[in-house]
């Protein structure tokens, strides 16, 4: 093989290091809204933290299905489930800080600290025996939330939750190389955009979920800061939840996408068949089954909603 030119070397090295204007990053409006909750969208102010949020029906005193959205994404992604089960329950759809039509958040982003985050929102928006459904970083939370509260909490459905992978060197070193990328992001440097384009083919992987695909990979630039504080949360002890999902007393419906390589079954099997009162359906989706097979999903939703005692 021929070697390069110490010209050419230097010029590769250039391109892997040069940056994206900052006015070419950020723009106005920022394309983030574009995953924001669906509209109407009313906000609430928890911990000096704007979170907007979709609440179809806030006079209705009934059952609610509170949504909560993976890391980098919005409450849009529910936009299916809200049509859905609107008609019936009081669905709610978060966009966590620094996502959709929410404000930033000095904290950095963590299960945890979005865990804090809904407590206040439950609490300023009086609910009770609600059903949580969490995804990803949102399925986290719903696991430590219902752990933490288990009178406000009548069911959760999780969809491929964070926090209940063993861990262990692989792991660590996973989130470190993901965490590495995002830092790119952060930085503005050019090599980021191409990865992360290819890094969400492989995320959302259905003809269904392309225009959210799109718009999530749009606003990358946007995401990335808080993208890199989650995946180097992943990595600390308070993360993992699987002694406090053992601990669950209500009913729990997981439902899995099985061609997911970020959370993956086979590593996260055994924690979720610790859940006492579970049931698991599995999904050909890679990452958040309610948005890449809506319908297969809801069904599975109606059908678990329609049990609960």
């Amino acid at each position: 093989m021929p070697r390069l030119a110490l010209s050419s070397v230097l010029v590769l090295l250039s391109c892997a290091s040069a940056r994206v204007a900052e006015s070419e990053r950020r723009v106005t409006p920022p394309r983030r809204l574009a995953l924001a909750a669906p509209a109407p969208r009313r906000t609430v102010v928890v911990d000096g933290v704007t979170l907007s949020l979709h609440d179809s029906a806030p006079e209705r005193d009934g059952p609610v299905l509170l949504c909560l959205h993976a890391i980098g994404h919005g409450g849009s992604d529910f936009a299916a489930v809200v049509e859905a089960f609107a008609p019936k329950l009081r669905v709610i759809a978060i966009d966590w800080p620094g996502h959709g039509a929410s404000g930033d958040d000095p904290t950095p982003a963590s299960a945890r600290r979005y865990t804090v985050l809904l407590e206040g929102v439950v609490a300023q928006l009086g609910l009770r025996q609600v059903v949580l459904l969490g995804n990803s970083i949102g399925g986290a939370v719903a696991i430590d939330f219902a752990a933490q509260h288990p009178e406000l909490v009548r069911a959760l459905v999780l969809a491929n939750p964070g926090g209940l992978d063993p861990g262990g060197l692989f792991a660590g070193l996973f989130i470190a190389n993901l965490a590495g990328h995002f830092h790119d992001g952060a930085l503005g440097l050019a090599r980021f955009a191409p990865w992360f384009a290819r890094y969400y083919e492989g995320v959302l992987v259905t003809d269904a979920a392309r225009t959210q695909r799109t718009r999530i990979v749009e606003a990358g630039w946007e995401s990335a800061p808080v993208l890199e504080q989650a995946w180097r949360s992943f990595a600390t002890p308070e993360a993992d939840l699987r002694a406090r999902a053992k601990t669950l007393s209500m009913p729990v419906l997981v439902t899995w996408a099985l061609r997911d390589e970020l959370i993956q079954w086979r590593r996260n099997r055994e924690a979720v068949e610790s859940i006492p009162r579970v049931t698991v359906v599995p999904f050909e989706a890679g990452h958040a089954p309610f948005l890449e097979t809506p319908e297969p999903f809801n069904a599975a939703l109606r059908t678990f909603l329609d049990g609960l005692p």
